[in-house]
């Protein structure tokens, strides 16, 4: 009996020092600080700059698109319209500015060379006359009046000259310099127009971004979309990283450049990330003081960790676990 009692003690004893240790350290073990954060990467949304009718849709959701590919088209026929305008402007403009480098017409020009020469013949009549008056004059034969009436004629065929001279000097040169240039601007204005207009019909045909793959398709064929619309949205899966929100507390293990292991659920494996992106600025408190002395509420920042390599299968979306206690 006593050597059963001494082996239950002995036994009890064993069993009690064994659930001490147990429950030490279970109480001692330090329970890991996991982060949890979200895989994203750049959106691209397509639109046009002018509301129409999407005419073709050439993508479907899913798709995998190269940067230039075209993604839909639009039916625009009042900026066909509009083109038609802006050209039948553009030939009117171009009409008279050649009407204006061009200048008079032939038969324009040789009717004021006749004009200039019939003047020159009443003016030599003129002062042939005028020469004939004086020397009667000076004889005494005809009266001062006779001597006036021809010389005022002869002085009005001058002035007849000179401005017959002067219009055909005017037909010869063609128009103004002023008009010319006035011309020339009339012209650029219309092509500018048809640029504009031609511009716009171009963007009726949407191309994509950036290569990447085609998440959201918003508006199908038919659809009347307005301008800036966003119609497809493409994500570019090159550009690809994860978003933590960290505790303000947590923030001394981590800068710029600091890399860090992260475990990808959806892969079922360790992926190697870098901080490229730390908040200048906390975004909000999720975690209140406790107690109102001594306690203060902490808030976060966001941190963006990009892969150090390429990581096939990863995408928008996946979960990110990172041990923060084995940072560093």
């Amino acid at each position: 009996m006593k050597r059963k009692n001494i082996l239950g003690i002995v036994v009890a004893a064993v069993v009690i020092v064994l659930s001490v240790v147990l429950i030490s350290r279970y109480l001692t073990k330090r329970t890991p600080t996991l982060l949890q954060g979200t895989v994203e990467c750049t959106t691209y949304k397509a639109s046009s700059k002018v509301p129409g009718r999407i005419e073709s849709m050439k993508v479907s959701e899913g798709d995998r698109v190269e940067k230039g590919q075209l993604l839909y088209t639009l039916s625009t026929p009042e900026l066909d319209a509009k083109l038609q305008q802006a050209e039948a402007v553009k030939s009117a403009a171009a009409a008279l500015d050649a009407a204006a480098v061009a200048g008079a017409r032939v038969q324009q020009i040789e009717a004021a060379l006749n004009m200039w020469q019939k003047a020159q013949a009443g003016l030599e009549l003129a002062r042939k006359t005028f020469e004939r008056v004086k020397n009667l004059y000076d004889q005494g034969v005809v009266p001062a009046q006779k001597l006036d009436e021809a010389s005022a004629n002869y002085e009005a065929m001058k002035a007849t000259a000179q401005a017959a001279k002067a219009q055909y000097d005017m037909a010869a040169d063609g128009a103004r310099k002023e008009d010319k240039q006035a011309a020339a601007a009339k012209v650029r204005q219309a092509e500018g127009a048809v640029s504009e207009v031609e511009s716009y019909i171009a963007d009726a045909m949407i191309y994509s971004p950036v290569t990447g793959e085609v998440s959201t398709v918003i508006a199908e064929q038919g659809e009347l979309v307005g301008s800036g619309y966003p119609v497809v949205a493409i994500l570019d899966m090159s550009d690809i990283w994860a978003t933590f929100n960290i505790k303000e507390t947590l923030m001394p293990k981590i800068t710029m450049g600091t890399r860090m292991n992260g475990y990808v659920p959806a892969l079922d494996r360790t992926v190697e990330f870098e901080v490229t992106y730390i908040a200048p600025q906390a975004d909000f408190a999720t975690w209140a003081a406790t107690r109102t002395q001594g306690g203060f509420d902490i808030r976060t920042f966001a941190v963006k960790v990009k892969p150090t390599s390429p990581v096939e299968r990863l995408r928008p979306g996946m979960s990110v676990l990172i041990d923060w206690d084995k940072i560093g």
